[in-house]
C-alpha cells in the first residue's frame, strides 16, 4: 500500500507551530513511551496507539496503511480486524468533519495529493468493510454494516453531497448490493431492517428506490428471495402525513417534506414491487408474491390495477397457484371496489374432479367459504358451485364428502332460493306419475363454463341423497342432514376440514362399542378355495362369487 511523503508539508507544520507545540510534542513522546511499552499486551494496544497518533498529527498518516492491513487481515484468531475497522472509522470520520477529504478548486500542490491519497485510502477501507460485511462471520457482518452506515451517515453531513451522490452511487448502494447478493447474510438483513429501515423514514424511502433499479435488471433467484425478504420485511405505510418520523440524515433538509409524505413513499414502494413482479418468478416465488398479496403487497399501492395483469398470469398457472390468485383478485374486489367482472367463473372452473383429492383442499374450502357468503349473489350462480359439487362427491373420497355437505347444507341455509334443488312440488298428477315411471333427465350442463348458464336451479341434488347409502357410515350419516329439517343455523366447516383416510379409520378404531360386531364364528382355513376338508360348511359369498381355481 503506497505510503505518503510530505517532508515539506511536516516542515512548514514544524515552522508554524514553533513553542506552542513543543510541550504538546513532549507529551505525546512521553504518552507514546509509556504506549509503546504496553504493545506486548496485544495487537489491540498497538491499533490504538496508531489510531491516536494519526488523530494528533497529520505527519503520522503513514499510519493509516498500517491499519488497513489489520482490518484487512481477518484469518487470524479475535477480533483485531474489527478494532481496527472501528479505529479506521472513528479516524476517517474525524477527518470528514474536519475538511481533510475535501478537494476544492483551492487546494493545490502538496495539499491535493494528501487530499488524493486519503480518498485512495478512504475508498480501500470501504472496500474491507465490503469484504468483511459478504465473508466475514455474523457477529463480524453486524459491526461491519453499522461502520458503514456510519461512514454513510458522515459522508452526507461533512462531505456536502447531494441525494444522488449519498443514496443512488455511493457507499449506502453498495452496502443495499452486498445485502441482496450475498446468500450468507440473513443475519445482516435483519440487522439492516430492525436498526435502520424500520427506524428511520429516509433509509426506508430510499431503499426502496435503490431495490427498484436492481430488481430491474437482470439477478439471480438467490437474489431476488433477499429483495423479497426485505421488501416484505417492511411494514405496511402510514396513512397521514407524519413530520416528527426520525430521519437518518437530517442535513438533507430539502427533502424532508417528500421523505415525510406517505404518497412518495407509496411511490417508490410500488415501483420496487413491480420491477419484482415483472421478474421471472419460480414457481415458489410466485406462490409467495400471491401469499402476500392482500396484507404485505397491495396496501403499499397507489394504482392497485396495476396487480391485475399479475394476478390473471398467475390464475392461468393453475393448480393451487390459481387458488392463491383468485384469493388476491378477491381482495380487490372486495377491499379496493375493483371491478373484475370474470371473478366468480374463474372459480367455476377450479372445481373439476381434482379439487376434493388435492393436498390444498382445506385451503380451498376457507376460501370458498369466504367467496361465497355474500346473501346479494345470484341464486342460480350459487346453485350452480352446489350441483357441480354435489356431482364431483360421486368420484371422491370419504374425507372430501364430509366436507362438501356441510358446506352445502349452510349455502342452503345462507340463500333459500336454492332450496328448491332439495325440494321441489310437481304441479301435476299426470307428469307426477310420469316421473316416476319414466324419470328425468338431468338438466343441469355440467360442461357449461359460464354459472349462470348451467341450469342448475333446474336440477336437484339427487348426487346427495344418493350418498345416503354410502359404504363409509359416517358419509351416510352426514349426506343424511340434507333429507331431515333445517333447524341447525350453520355448521363450522373448519370441524371438517382436517379429515382424511388416516383420521376416520382411527376414529373408528378408538370408537366405544356398545354393541360387540357380528363375525363369523368359526375360522376357515381357505379364503380363495372350496373346502378341501369334505365339511358340508357353505362356502363363503366370495367363493361363490368368483372362481379363483
Amino acid at each position: 500500500m503506497p505510503a505518503l511523503t510530505i517532508e515539506a508539508e511536516a516542515g512548514k507544520k514544524r515552522k508554524r507551530k514553533s513553542k506552542d507545540t513543543q510541550p504538546n510534542e513532549a507529551k505525546v513522546k512521553r504518552g507514546s513511551t509509556k504506549r509503546a511499552a504496553r504493545q506486548e499486551h496485544g495487537i489491540g494496544s498497538q491499533i490504538l496507539l496508531l489510531e491516536n497518533q494519526i488523530l494528533e498529527s497529520r505527519r503520522h498518516y503513514n499510519h493509516i496503511p498500517k491499519l488497513l492491513k489489520h482490518a484487512q487481515n481477518s484469518d487470524t484468531a479475535g477480533s483485531n480486524d474489527i478494532f481496527a475497522a472501528v479505529a479506521l472509522c472513528r479516524v476517517f470520520c474525524r477527518l470528514m468533519a474536519a475538511g481533510s477529504l475535501n478537494k476544492s478548486r483551492e487546494t493545490a500542490g502538496n495539499e491535493s495529493i494528501i487530499v488524493k491519497w486519503l480518498i485512495e485510502r478512504y475508498q480501500d477501507f470501504i472496500n474491507i468493510l465490503m469484504k468483511m460485511l459478504s465473508n466475514g462471520v455474523p457477529e463480524k457482518q453486524s459491526t461491519a454494516l453499522t461502520l458503514l452506515m456510519q461512514l454513510v451517515k458522515e459522508e452526507a453531513s461533512s462531505l456536502a453531497l447531494g441525494e444522488n451522490a449519498v443514496w443512488h452511487t455511493g457507499t449506502f448502494t453498495n452496502i443495499l448490493r452486498t445485502l441482496i447478493e450475498s446468500t450468507s447474510l440473513h443475519e445482516a438483513r435483519l440487522h439492516f431492517l430492525e436498526k435502520y429501515v424500520k427506524k428511520f423514514g429516509d433509509v426506508r424511502y430510499y431503499t426502496f428506490a435503490c431495490l427498484a433499479g436492481f430488481a430491474s435488471g437482470d439477478i439471480t433467484n438467490e437474489s431476488l428471495d433477499n429483495i423479497l425478504s426485505i421488501l416484505t420485511a417492511i411494514e405496511n405505510p402510514l396513512n397521514n402525513h407524519n413530520e416528527s418520523e426520525r430521519l437518518y440524515i437530517s442535513s438533507l433538509s430539502s427533502k424532508k417534506q417528500r421523505l415525510h409524505s406517505p404518497a412518495a413513499n407509496k411511490k417508490q414502494a410500488q415501483k420496487a414491487w413491480l420491477a419484482v413482479l415483472r421478474q421471472d418468478l419460480s414457481k415458489a416465488q410466485r406462490k409467495t408474491l400471491l401469499d402476500l398479496m392482500a396484507h404485505r403487497i397491495a396496501p403499499w399501492f397507489l394504482n392497485i390495477e396495476r396487480l391485475m395483469d399479475f394476478l390473471t398470469d398467475s390464475f392461468n398457472v393453475g393448480g393451487s397457484t390459481s387458488l392463491l390468485a383468485l384469493s388476491g383478485l378477491f381482495y380487490l374486489v372486495q377491499e379496493k371496489n375493483l371491478d373484475y367482472p370474470q371473478f366468480y367463473p374463474k372459480l367455476y372452473s377450479l372445481l373439476n374432479s381434482e379439487i376434493l383429492h388435492s393436498k390444498h383442499r382445506s385451503r380451498f374450502f376457507r376460501l370458498l367459504d369466504t367467496f361465497l357468503t355474500s346473501t346479494h349473489l345470484p341464486a342460480a350462480l350459487v346453485a350452480s358451485f352446489i350441483k357441480r359439487l354435489s356431482r364431483l362427491t360421486l368420484h371422491s373420497p370419504p374425507s372430501g364428502i364430509v366436507v362438501v355437505v356441510p358446506w352445502i347444507y349452510n349455502l342452503l341455509k345462507s340463500h333459500p332460493t336454492c332450496t328448491f334443488m332439495i325440494h321441489r312440488e310437481i304441479p301435476g298428477q299426470g307428469e307426477k306419475m310420469d316421473l316416476e315411471e319414466n324419470g328425468m333427465e338431468d338438466p343441469f350442463r355440467m360442461d357449461e363454463p359460464d354459472p349462470m348458464k348451467t341450469k342448475a336451479i333446474e336440477s336437484s341434488l339427487w348426487e346427495i341423497e344418493m350418498l345416503q347409502t354410502h359404504y363409509h357410515p359416517n358419509v351416510a350419516t352426514i349426506a343424511k342432514i340434507i333429507s331431515e329439517q333445517f333447524t341447525k343455523q350453520a355448521y363450522n366447516i373448519e370441524d371438517f376440514l382436517d379429515h382424511s383416510y388416516g383420521s376416520m379409520l382411527n376414529a373408528e378404531l378408538t370408537r366405544d362399542t356398545k354393541k360387540a360386531p357380528v363375525i363369523e364364528y368359526e375360522i376357515p382355513k381357505t379364503i380363495f378355495k372350496g373346502n378341501e376338508d369334505g365339511s358340508e360348511r357353505k362356502p363363503s359369498l366370495l367363493i361363490r362369487l368368483w372362481d379363483f381355481s
